[in-house]
């Protein structure tokens, strides 16, 4: 499989993290998951096909670490999601220039068209 087929997950929240690793995996893609962006950014340098990644979270936000990715030069695509409906919150996720932003909750179908876009099918 391809390093292009990584999908890293991002999210606070343990029983969204472990869903989502299980269901992409089994949609075919490799998956590393992170309890933060912190955690994801100390991995080392970023590089890794997609970035799956909440918006809301203790210390960085999904917002502010694809800023981030964006400023190390890392042009990976980053999908967010949120479980929030502020329109304030969703025009500052599409002007930080991710690939997509996914309301939770989110169907499976609309999850792996995101994928498929962003990094294509699996190898």
């Amino acid at each position: 499989m391809s390093r292009e087929s990584l999908v890293s997950i991002i999210d606070d929240d343990e029983s969204v993290r472990c869903a989502l690793g299980s269901l992409i995996r089994s949609l075919g893609y490799r998956v590393e998951i992170y309890d933060s962006a912190d955690a994801y950014l100390d991995r080392g340098i970023p590089g890794a096909g997609c970035v799956l990644t909440d918006i809301q979270m203790p210390g960085i936000s999904g917002i502010e670490l694809k800023r981030r990715l964006d400023a190390m030069h890392c042009a990976d695509p980053v999908i967010l999601m949120t479980a929030r409906s502020e329109a304030d919150l969703h025009a500052r996720a599409q002007a930080c220039g991710a690939h997509a932003l996914l309301c939770k909750p989110f169907s499976i179908d609309m999850l792996l068209n995101c994928l498929e876009s962003a990094i294509g099918k699996p190898s």
